[in-house]
């Protein structure tokens, strides 16, 4: 017992070393996005390329390759000594996992693509702000062959796609989220089809020129009343939002203000401090560690889109925060709560994914997980990706984006070389009605705890109920162990379908 325990324990200081790595190659990717001077690019690629060897070298050097073998045999997976417990039994097992993912991609195709990735999100920035795919399009032909060779270099066995879906989504495969997304689809095109019929609500006063200082002003007092720690975090503005977490006591988050819209603010800073908030609820002493890791993609976007819709776009949430929203914005002195609720829960198809409404949301997702599939399997050549894309949003919402700024280039994602990225948002909303669905029995009352501005019991019913056990669990078994049923998208859809029925009366 003893010598098993200071093994992991020797295992567990090699890992933390690569994890320092990692966050400063995250420090790196943030200062790209917010403050790092434009002709500083060329150099930072190659700061990039070298940060990605290093952490992808630390991760199959043999110190922690012998640590790893005195506990797990890694052909089999079987762990080799008893004493350590069910949490670290499945730490082994994932760092087992990682290392032989890690080792099917050599050390030249990682700094490769590192390197490639960082030049074209810039390249992704110019053709987004001239609506130019033509001018992005090459970039992007180079980071498909790549992610298809990485398919190639990790294994599948039924799809390349699955090998890029499982980074983000262990145990996911296309075959098993396929038939989760068209049962989806269906319904989601149904319940649009219903609010459709009905009087449209009028939200004309949500947009409008609303004052930058102040809109940055009132998500300061939301994210302190979700208790989002600023000694531990920061706010930021990028293009595109996103969270960045280097360790638990670093969690930074984005935001963007929208020329016109109120809400899209407050919605961007819910959304990333739902990132941020869980990753300062990591065990601080599992740092390291898989189990001071988030589970899953999946799990991590469970987390924006639960603070960001199931609090952030409720009822009682704005019984508190909307006459503060009224002293600051005097535009909204002669509108009612009952009228700003409605309003901001408005369903109307639009362009932009992260400007969506929790009804058409998933459909934007669902038209990127298919036109990924397409690229990758090579049944969609890049240069038709336009009207690919065109296309299946008319089938999907109804509208043709005029530009490719709101089409296909509206995302940072396929920039990043995140193919395998999109179906995580969905999956997460489905993650987060279940978990909900739970919350709501634990916490009968929540609405009126919510109603008085009181949002910390939520966190800590988070942390205990997800955050604490890092990636001892998958997705999967994490969802049934928090809501003692398996995974389904049964949940959300009567969340929908509940909430929209009241609001637009049908």
């Amino acid at each position: 017992m003893p010598e098993a325990t200071n093994n992991y324990k020797k295992l567990h200081e090699i890992s933390r070393q690569t994890r320092i790595l990692e966050g400063i190659d995250s420090l790196l990717h943030w200062d790209q996005e917010t403050y790092m001077p434009e002709d500083a690019a060329a150099i930072r690629a190659e700061q990039q390329k070298i940060m990605a060897g290093l952490v992808h070298k630390g991760r199959i050097a043999k110190p922690f390759v012998n640590a790893l073998a005195k506990l797990i045999d890694i052909k089999t997976g079987k762990v080799l000594v008893k004493g350590l417990g069910s949490a670290k039994n499945a730490a082994l097992k994932v760092w087992r996992r990682e290392y032989l993912k890690e080792t099917a991609l050599p050390t030249q195709f990682v700094e490769d693509f590192a390197k490639l990735t960082s030049q074209s999100v810039l390249v992704w920035r110019s053709a987004r702000q001239e609506n130019s795919f033509r001018r992005f399009a090459p970039y992007l032909e180079k980071i498909i062959q790549m992610n298809r060779k990485k398919a190639d270099l990790l294994g599948y066995k039924e799809h390349p796609y699955d090998a890029l879906l499982d980074a983000y989504e262990p145990e996911m495969t296309t075959k098993r989220i396929t038939p989760i997304f068209s049962d989806l689809k269906q319904f989601l095109v149904g319940l649009i089809k219903k609010i459709q019929q009905k009087t449209q609500i009028d939200d004309h006063f949500l947009f409008g020129k609303f004052s930058e200082s102040k809109q940055m002003a009132f998500s300061q007092k939301i994210l302190k009343g979700m208790h989002y720690d600023m000694r531990r975090g920061r706010l930021d503005f990028s293009i595109h939002p996103f969270s960045s977490a280097a360790h638990p006591t670093d969690s930074r988050i984005t935001t963007r203000i929208h020329p016109s819209s109120l809400l899209s603010n407050v919605r961007s800073v819910m959304h990333e401090a739902g990132h941020g908030l869980y990753e300062m609820g990591l065990p601080i002493n599992e740092y390291g560690s898989p189990l001071g890791e988030h589970a899953s993609l999946g799990i991590h976007e469970s987390q924006s889109r639960w603070w960001e819709t199931r609090i952030g776009q409720s009822l009682p949430f704005w019984e508190h925060y909307f006459p503060i929203l009224q002293k600051e914005f005097k535009e909204f002195q002669k509108v009612s709560l009952k009228e700003f609720y409605k309003a901001s829960n408005k369903v109307e198809p639009t362009f932009i994914r992260v400007e969506a409404d929790e009804v058409t949301y998933n459909l934007h997702v669902i038209l990127r997980f298919e036109i990924e599939k397409a690229l990758i399997e090579g049944s969609l050549p890049i240069k038709e990706i336009p009207e690919a894309w065109n296309a299946k949003f008319k089938e999907l919402l109804g509208l043709v984006p005029s530009t490719d700024a709101e089409g296909c280039l509206q995302d940072i994602h396929w920039s990043l070389g995140s193919f395998g990225y999109f179906p995580t948002y969905t999956l997460g909303n489905l993650y987060a009605a279940q978990f909900f669905a739970t919350f709501e029995q634990a916490f009968p009352k929540w609405e009126k705890s919510v109603a008085e501005g009181e949002l910390e019991f939520i966190k800590e019913w988070l942390e205990k109920s997800i955050f604490q056990f890092g990636r001892q669990y998958s997705s999967f078994e994490l969802v049934e162990k928090v809501s003692d049923a398996p995974f389904s998208s049964k949940s959300f859809c009567h969340y929908l379908e509940t909430k929209y029925k009241d609001i637009y009366r049908f």
